[in-house]
């Protein structure tokens, strides 16, 4: 039974929200973040980049205190004020497209995670769970949740719908024209009865931020080990996250581009590729896979339809029907010679929101030869991996809704 708990979220004030709300650091440009940073002195890039303001590159343990250091900063000058008691936050974004997202931003138990409650469905890399967690525990809070998804709940779902009749906390769209609003769920009876909803489901999957919940978690046996009084309900006990029932979720899937055919000729690369696949030359036609199992693929100026050959492959596990690891078994690694996903360089991955015209582009500039369009995963096959307890390919997923980090915050 999954534990989901109220906390005492740190806010922007309502007049600074828009200005604080910033997306993840890593998607921002060079260019784009110096012009944030030299423009907005609220944005919650001005605590993540410290060193900024020292006109210098800051790493390890220096960035980790000076970030904590503009963090209380931002309190002291009341950017920041703490909620006096628990709250829930129900929290719907309207995207440019007009896809509504709906959701609680609460507490999610590390227990859970221990004991496979959050069941998982990505890899991590060890070290990047340490790093993050070292992160975490010299700044002392969290401000991205991790995106959670659990199954539609008709009595969760009310609650939402009839929060929505009450004037936002926080609304406000950003340069991308997203729309967020915040509601503050504080009335005991609503919380409880919440939290025995959530406590009712059995299995609750994480959608985005397997390495954040992973860092929470070594974070929460660090603590846990270090407090000689430790009874389970501080504050490390617990991560942000982002819950959403599972018809909200939005995947898409992550195309790919290779820089080369591992020495092979075009004409040498089609042969080997009709092993696996029907083949058929589409010409200058973007062609874009319906069903799965089904693959775009463009090379040399034209595109072509893939279609699995179910004789020859065999499906014997979740996994194995993943059209991501279908890919990988058919085509990167036995003819194009990619082994670590992850690391090898002659890979890079563009998120199905964008165009097929992208990949086009990207092969016809002459800096990849080839390029992989696939169809979305399934929500249902993100759960049947996880609970067989696999792990997909990295990059297998692009998943909406993305939060701006900064709006709430999770102290511990």
């Amino acid at each position: 039974m999954a534990k989901i708990i109220p906390f005492k979220a740190v806010r922007p004030t309502r007049d600074k929200v828009s200005l604080v709300a910033a997306r993840s650091y890593q998607s921002y440009t060079k260019e784009q973040l110096e012009s944030r940073l030299r423009d907005n002195p609220f944005s919650f890039l001005q605590i993540v980049n410290p060193g900024y303001r020292f006109d210098k590159e800051i790493s390890g343990e220096a960035r980790y205190s000076l970030v904590r250091n503009r963090y209380l900063e931002f309190i002291e000058d009341n950017i920041f004020a703490q909620d006096e008691n628990p709250c829930y936050y129900i929290y719907k974004i309207v995207d440019r497209e007009h896809q509504v997202f709906n959701g609680i931003i609460a507490a999610a138990s590390a227990l859970d995670y221990e004991n496979n409650v959050i069941k998982k469905h990505e890899d991590t890399i060890a070290y990047r769970e340490i790093v993050f967690k070292d992160y975490l525990k010299t700044v002392g809070f969290n401000a991205e949740p991790v995106l959670l998804t659990y199954p539609d709940n008709a009595v969760i779902d009310s609650i939402i719908n009839e929060t929505h009749k009450e004037r936002a906390e926080f609304e406000f769209t950003t340069t991308y024209r997203d729309t967020h609003y915040l509601w503050k769920v504080d009335n005991p009876e609503t919380i409880e009865i919440i939290q025995k909803e959530f406590n009712n489901i059995p299995t609750i999957y994480i959608a985005d931020g397997h390495h954040r919940s992973a860092s929470s978690y070594l974070l929460y046996k660090d603590l846990k080990d270090a407090n000689p009084d430790h009874h389970g309900d501080e504050d490390y006990n617990f991560f942000m996250s982002y819950l959403i029932p599972e018809s909200d979720l939005q995947i898409h899937a992550f195309n790919r581009l290779i820089k080369d055919l591992n020495g092979l000729t075009k004409e040498e690369f089609l042969i080997q590729l009709d092993t696996f696949y029907r083949i058929e030359n589409r010409g200058k036609i973007p062609y874009q896979p319906t069903k799965k199992h089904h693959f775009s693929m463009y090379l040399d100026g034209d595109f072509y339809s893939l279609y699995l050959r179910k004789t020859i492959y065999n499906i014997e596990t979740s996994l194995d029907g993943l059209d991501s690891q279908i890919l990988y078994k058919t085509i990167l690694n036995p003819i194009l010679g990619i082994e670590d996903l992850r690391n090898d360089q002659r890979i890079t991955y563009i998120n199905g929101k964008k165009d097929i015209l992208n990949i086009k582009s990207s092969v016809d500039s002459g800096e990849f030869k080839v390029g992989f369009v696939m169809v979305p995963v399934l929500v249902e096959e993100l759960k049947q991996i996880a609970e067989d307890g696999l792990k997909m390919p990295p990059k297998s997923t692009y998943i909406e809704p993305k939060l701006r980090s900064g709006v709430t915050i999770y102290e511990f």
